[in-house]
């Protein structure tokens, strides 16, 4: 076996250092969705070769973020309804999925605190702090998450979760979906409490990730923040 050269290193690490780059372009907006991108223009403006740059937008195409069209281009991925249907029918059997895996585990340490961060979402939600609510929300789901052993789900899930909410990072409320969540959240809590994890698994599938349920909340926000593209939105 052969070791790998410092320059492949440096080489594997500019990679990864364009890929952050593209990654904070689209979370600020910098990077439209629909549009597509002029990559020669994108190279000089960053400093690189296009090697890096095409080693990062297939990074980003096999997460969902771009898509590479032949003889067309690189365009960066419309977060489109459909596209949202699907990654909360896939969120909700992948954290389902993850809190039976850990269901040995859930202590009642984990379960006050993840009670702890929900009333953080109501306290976050008075104050009119997206931020904070954000925040809080995604900290209670990686209690159980970072419990799992199994990191491709749990990279899986995360990658989701930044598609949803953070390319660009939308800014606002719709207050009844955010109350519903906290109170979606309370009912995971009170069956973690009980011991049924089974059972709060396939609430989150059935309920908190079902599509169904969230679509008419979904459609009020993404429509008042300009964030989804799909037809009849």
């Amino acid at each position: 076996m052969t070791r790998q050269t410092g320059p492949a290193i440096e080489q594997r690490s500019l990679r990864e250092l364009v890929y952050e780059h593209l990654k904070a372009r689209l979370n600020t907006g910098g990077l439209r969705p629909g549009t597509f991108l002029d990559l020669n223009a994108l190279a000089a403006e960053i400093g690189i070769s296009r090697t890096p740059l095409r080693d990062a937008l297939i990074r980003l195409e096999s997460e969902g973020f771009a898509e590479i069209l032949p003889r067309r281009g690189v365009r960066i991925a419309a977060l489109t309804l459909d596209r949202i249907r699907d990654i909360y029918e896939m969120l909700g059997a992948l954290e389902s999925v993850a809190l039976r895996g850990v269901a040995g585990r859930v202590r009642p340490g984990l379960v006050d605190r993840m009670s702890e961060l929900n009333e953080e979402m109501r306290r976050s939600l008075a104050a009119f702090d997206f931020g904070r609510f954000y925040e809080a929300n995604l900290a209670f789901h990686d209690c159980y998450l970072d419990l799992s052993e199994n990191a491709e789900l749990v990279s899986r899930i995360r990658i989701l979760k930044q598609r949803l909410y953070d390319f660009p990072r939308l800014q606002g409320f719709v207050p009844e979906w955010e109350r519903s969540s906290v109170e979606e959240h309370a009912e995971l809590v009170r069956l973690l409490r009980s011991g049924a994890v089974a059972e709060a698994a396939d609430y989150l599938r059935d309920v908190h990730w079902s599509y169904a349920r969230q679509a008419p909340y979904i459609r009020r926000y993404y429509a008042a923040s300009g964030g989804a593209a799909a037809e009849g939105i």
